[in-house]
């Protein structure tokens, strides 16, 4: 192993992040496991960032991929595409945005600049709202409306970024409020960043839950709350499902079903999951939005015949075996489990989460400062214990993330949930 981080130090940026003060080489997975170069196997608890949605090496996915290979691996979108086409029905039909068409990238981040570009075509501003604490990527585009400054190494950006409150309920100066106060003190933020934009604004874009930021979100309804007043200034809503999408949170297949009271967004962008570790992203966004641009575009590599017939088969997967209700039922019971563990160690602030996205916050003993020190402690002491988790936060990196495959069984969970317990009192 250690042979292979020197040559991994000689050849890759030394901003490649790497987990564990011995970095790990996995080398092959099955459902929810993995095994590393020395035979090890872990529980995974991350999914390689959320993106291992139904198991590793599930069967109908690699069959599927492997005949396709078989067939032809790339075309482009020059010529017709008959699994992008199937995919692309199949997911407008889904996202609840009428008259929807789809856009297919290789990954999150290119999704979101794809939105982006599509808002601020449509509108002609190069204007956007972002949430505080939000992230969307790492082009120069998307850093450039990422309010986590973790992940945001340049002030440079070709968007004017206004960032608006309500990502975060429990920290911040609306946190000691009700729910429905905070919600409209942070409409009132909004409000008033409206009133000190010059000219029309193009989007608001959002995650329902943060995911880099923390697994933290607002109360239900905050978006609709949101929208009522975007609509009265023709302003578009995009919401970020890279991590919340396809059921994930258990109680909704799309996080902005939380917060649908004034409707569906007008744009939705996805990544991870859908492709089970293959390179699969998109935009879904109204026909009017979507056909806005004047000039010619392709993808190169966005809806692959390999990765589309990958996302066909786990999309189909996921749909017949009920995983959204999967992840409600057993994630309930996890985050129960967590709480329970949690509730007596000072070093936790705060269990949070829907489904299969839990987010566990450590501070400094006795008071509410973020404890770096602690979560990198419990990452290694999980993976000493065969356990698998990522870790995250606002200004600092103090939150677990717990986000297994959403085929988690109940063992598999109680057996993670001790494994964590015995790090968290570790530390």
């Amino acid at each position: 192993m250690t042979e292979l981080f020197d040559r991994h130090k000689a050849v890759l940026p030394e901003w490649l992040a790497l987990y564990y003060q011995r970095p790990l080489e996995l080398t092959h997975g099955e459902g929810r496991h993995v095994w590393d170069a020395e035979g090890k196997k872990y529980l995974d608890f991350f999914g390689g960032i959320l993106t291992t949605m139904t198991a590793h090496a599930l069967p109908e996915v690699t069959k599927a991929v492997s005949e396709q290979a078989g067939r032809i691996i790339h075309s482009s979108t020059l010529y017709l595409n008959r699994p992008m086409v199937e995919l692309a029905e199949r997911i407008a039909a889904l996202s609840g945005i009428p008259d929807a068409r789809v856009f297919f990238t290789t990954s999150g981040t290119e999704a979101n600049d794809a939105a982006l570009l599509l808002a601020t075509a449509h509108r002609r501003s190069n204007q956007i709202l972002a949430m505080r604490n939000g992230y969307h990527g790492r082009s120069f585009t998307t850093v450039g409306i990422t309010g986590n400054q973790s992940w945001s190494p340049t002030s440079l950006s070709p968007l004017q970024t206004l960032y608006v409150h309500g990502g975060v309920r429990g920290r911040g100066p609306y946190a000691e409020l009700s729910d429905a106060e905070f919600t409209a003190a942070c409409v009132a933020d909004l409000r008033d960043m409206l009133g000190q934009a010059r000219g029309g604004v193009a989007a608001l874009i959002a995650e329902p839950i943060q995911g880099v930021g923390g697994f933290t979100s607002p109360p239900d309804g905050l978006y609709a709350a949101f929208r009522e007043v975007l609509d009265e200034h023709g302003i578009l809503w995009i919401a970020d499902e890279v991590q919340t999408g396809w059921g994930r949170t258990g109680e909704h297949f799309w996080g902005w079903q939380a917060h649908a009271a004034s409707g569906p967004p007008d744009m939705l962008t996805f990544a991870k999951g859908i492709g089970n570790g293959m390179s699969i992203g998109g935009v879904v966004a109204r026909a009017e939005v979507m056909n806005s641009l004047d000039a010619n575009s392709i993808s190169t590599f966005g809806g692959s015949p390999v990765t589309m017939a990958a996302g066909l088969a786990n999309l189909s997967y996921l749909l017949e075996h009920d995983l959204q209700g999967n992840a409600r039922r057993v994630g309930g019971l996890l985050i129960e489990r967590l709480r329970a563990i949690c509730a007596q160690l000072p070093v936790v602030r705060e269990v949070r989460g829907r489904g299969l996205m839990i987010g566990i916050e450590l501070v400094e003993p006795g008071t509410d400062e973020p404890n770096q020190r602690a979560a990198a402690a419990v990452l290694e002491a999980a993976r000493e214990g065969g356990l698998l988790i990522g870790k995250g936060g606002g200004h600092d990196t103090s939150v677990l993330r717990v986000a297994p495959p959403l085929s988690l069984t109940v063992a598999e969970a109680e057996e993670g949930a001790a494994i964590l317990e015995q790090a968290l009192r570790g530390v």
